[in-house]
């Protein structure tokens, strides 16, 4: 309030000035608050949006097949609750034609995500987050019209097929293979069994016709593609007759790929129940493997919501009760994805774990720039200080000079020049070149040469002129 008393006092003892010629300086410091609100609404819309594009769902791209499989359902199955629960985690299936479709979507980066089998070749870049089943390898022989089971049975033994012709279950090649790799370990050349692939729907018909001698299907335990094809074996009226696999502990140790499995007696129902005894044979496992290049963190989160939905979707999908956590050992068939050991470790990464360092480091940075802003603010505002400096000593020699002035005219040149000097230090003031304790400063000295120059005024106004002298003759 001082400063503005000051400035009325000036303005109203000298002319009234032009606002055209000298228009009244801008709002500096309004329009400063101005534009540090926008920068902080900026920052924070970048904060904002920082955090969105972190938080948003990220959509991963799988690959699985055959079409119509167990595994295409229980996958798809899943989608839908991680969109109905609106997960940060997506996933959008891509339908290939099996397995070894699907590892090579993932070789090729076509995929984040792939269903593959256990016992296929799998990709350098795949790194297992789940293990989706374990598939069993299911054989049996149709016995003979009216026969009991095994005494009745044409073929009882694995040896036996030498020679036959064997329905292998499904559109999958690799079934084929599994095969051969059953005949190896039985010493049974491979070349001379003749594999048929088989839908389901045509059991029935080999068996009748006697295209097939036996049948391969693998699967989970509670597969219905392989109970429906016991059944059709049943229907015939050839009860199907299981060959085991004594020798499964040997088979899974010369194929770490695999393991010694046993059939539970009654697995597939039936009356009277199949398998009637328990059956040995040996399984492989469907992963979900990642490929490398996919966020830890996202497969974190992935594992995290799987394992949460299999509860949900094990009520329409049986098959999801089967999903299981990767095996994390260092010497395991397919290495684990960091992300998904982190989640069966319990060592997941919080929000704040991941990006602490990003936001520390931020907001140091913020804190340097904004100091070096102002460094700068105040070095652009120099020649201000300096001017405002010259100013004030200039005003200081006006306030020497008015005391022993004895001219009015003077002393009002002097006053007009000094409330130009007061409105570029209210300038100065409104920029930030000065603070308020260089204006209060200022201000006093202005004050003092005010009441110098009104003394001096009133002095002058006391003393009566000099006469004047009539200017003498000339001499001729």
């Amino acid at each position: 309030m001082e400063h503005m008393r000051l400035f009325a006092r000036s303005t109203d003892e000298t002319e009234p000035v032009d606002p055209l010629l000298h228009p009244a300086p801008r709002p500096v410091r309004r329009r400063m608050t101005l534009i540090s609100l926008a920068a902080i609404l900026a920052l924070v819309g970048a904060l904002s949006a920082a955090y969105y594009f972190a938080m948003r769902p990220a959509t991963l791209k799988i690959a699985v097949g055959p079409q119509g499989s167990d595994d295409v359902r229980l996958i798809q199955a899943l989608a839908q609750v991680f969109s109905r629960d609106r997960n940060i985690v997506r996933m959008r299936s891509v339908v290939t034609d099996g397995p070894a479709a699907s590892a090579s979507a993932l070789r090729t980066n076509a995929a984040d995500l792939a269903v593959i089998r256990g016992d296929l070749p799998v990709p350098r870049n795949a790194r297992s987050v789940a293990v989706l089943h374990k598939n069993l390898a299911v054989l049996w022989a149709p016995g003979r019209p009216g026969g009991k089971r095994k005494k009745a049975a044409g073929i009882t033994e694995i040896t036996q097929l030498l020679g036959k012709r064997v329905g292998v279950i499904g559109r999958t090649e690799a079934n084929a293979g599994l095969l051969r790799v059953i005949l190896q370990q039985y010493g049974v050349d491979p070349g001379k069994v003749e594999s048929v692939q088989l839908a389901v729907g045509d059991v029935a018909d080999a068996v009748q016709n006697r295209k097939v001698d036996a049948f391969l299907a693998a699967g989970p335990l509670n597969s219905k593609i392989i109970s429906e094809a016991l059944a059709a074996t049943a229907a015939t009226g050839r009860e199907p007759v299981f060959l085991g696999l004594d020798s499964s502990e040997a088979l899974a140790a010369n194929h770490p790929t695999y393991e010694a499995a046993t059939i539970p007696a009654g697995a597939f129902g039936g009356a009277p129940v199949r398998p009637s005894d328990d059956v040995k044979t040996i399984s492989f496992s469907h992963y979900i493997v990642a490929r490398d290049g996919v966020a830890d963190s996202t497969i974190a989160t992935f594992t995290q919501q799987l394992f949460s939905a299999r509860q949900t979707v094990m009520t329409e999908n049986p098959l999801a009760a089967k999903i299981e956590t990767p095996d994390t050992d260092k010497d395991a068939v397919i290495p684990v994805q960091p992300g998904a050991a982190a989640y069966v470790d319990g060592d997941e990464k919080s929000f704040l774990d991941r990006y602490s360092d990003l936001i520390w480091f931020s907001l140091m940075g913020l804190s340097a720039t904004g100091s070096l802003g102002a460094w700068f603010a105040s070095y652009w505002r120099k020649d201000e200080r300096n001017t405002n400096v010259s100013q004030r000593d200039r005003l200081l020699d006006m306030l020497a000079t008015a005391r022993r002035c004895d001219s009015c005219d003077e002393l009002d040149a002097m006053q007009t020049e000094a409330d130009a000097i007061l409105r570029d230090a209210l300038n100065c003031y409104e920029n930030g070149a000065i603070d308020s304790a260089a204006l209060t400063a200022f201000s006093i000295a202005l004050e003092q040469f005010h009441n110098a120059v009104a003394d001096r005024k009133t002095l002058l106004a006391a003393v009566p002129p000099a006469p004047v002298r009539p200017a003498r003759p000339q001499a001729v």
